[in-house]
């Protein structure tokens, strides 16, 4: 079991020290979360192959952002998250299959994002064109070698597995993260390994609470001080024969982010260790 945490690319200033820190404190694997195209560049990624090796750190997926709003609560997010809009939907292809290709050059072979509050009726009207975007981006990333993983939170277990079913793909998998499916009140994520556990890929460890309103998300915490039970969580995993990288996430900024990751790191190393054996 690999641990690592999500090192931010808005830019490639400080980059390069991002990679040293995470060397620093014992890391060997990361995410690399990008919102910003412009940054996707030939020389960015020559220079992040350069850094992975000089820090020995593996990049374990790519989650790749997209253009136009997006708000996280219940409300305006259903209108403006992921490749649900239909207003926003063609840009985004371009914008996921764009950073397929970024990923490609830097040697990655896993993409994630969000792809917004699928609807949980097939009926929709909004579930096929959605679907027919997903497939698009899929087919893209079957051409790379590469993986499509759906982050969890904004759909129910079950709704993402019919989103498979529909798309038809064999490269769709899952970016679990721990806290977002209580987050957003959709699912505990022990029992929701249940549904598409086979599909696990990747995993955001991250901690939070459920939501108190109709409106809001839950809060996020540091892991060990909300709701996801990780004993259970990596139990599940163990069973499901799941050995591969945990990504620890806090969404915080400044000096205590990375106090509460390393945090995150030793309360997880002891889960795993006494699950998998030390």
């Amino acid at each position: 079991m690999k641990i690592g945490t999500c090192i931010q690319f808005p830019d490639a200033n400080g980059l390069e020290q991002k990679f040293k820190t995470l060397y620093e404190n014992g890391y060997d694997s990361c995410q690399l979360v990008s919102w910003n195209p412009a940054v996707w560049t030939d020389e960015n990624a020559a220079n992040i192959n350069l850094w992975t090796k000089k820090y020995n750190v593996e990049i374990s997926a790519f989650w790749c952002g997209w253009e136009g709003p997006c708000v996280w609560n219940f409300y305006e997010g259903q209108t403006t998250i992921g490749l649900v809009p239909p207003e926003y939907r063609e840009l985004r292809i371009k914008n996921l299959c764009d950073g397929a290709d970024f990923a490609k050059k830097i040697g990655v072979s896993d993409v994630v994002t969000h792809m917004g509050f699928i609807p949980e009726s097939p009926f929709d009207p909004l579930f096929e064109g959605f679907c027919d975007a997903v497939r698009c981006v899929a087919e893209h990333c079957k051409q790379n070698g590469q993986y499509l993983l759906f982050e969890t939170g904004q759909e129910t277990p079950v709704t993402m597995m019919r989103c498979f079913e529909t798309v038809g793909c064999d490269n769709l998998g899952v970016n679990l993260d721990t806290a977002n499916l209580i987050l957003y009140g959709k699912a505990n994520p022990a029992d929701a390994l249940d549904v598409f556990g086979k599909y696990v890929r990747n995993l955001h460890a991250k901690d939070g609470c459920y939501p108190t309103n109709g409106h809001d998300l839950g809060n996020e915490t540091r892991i060990g001080d909300g709701k996801v039970d990780f004993v259970k969580v990596f139990t599940k995993l163990h069973e499901l024969g799941y050995n591969s990288f945990v990504t620890i996430e806090r969404e915080i900024d400044g000096e205590q982010q990375l106090i509460d990751v390393n945090y995150a790191r030793d309360y997880l190393n002891k889960i795993i260790n006494e699950i998998y054996g030390g």
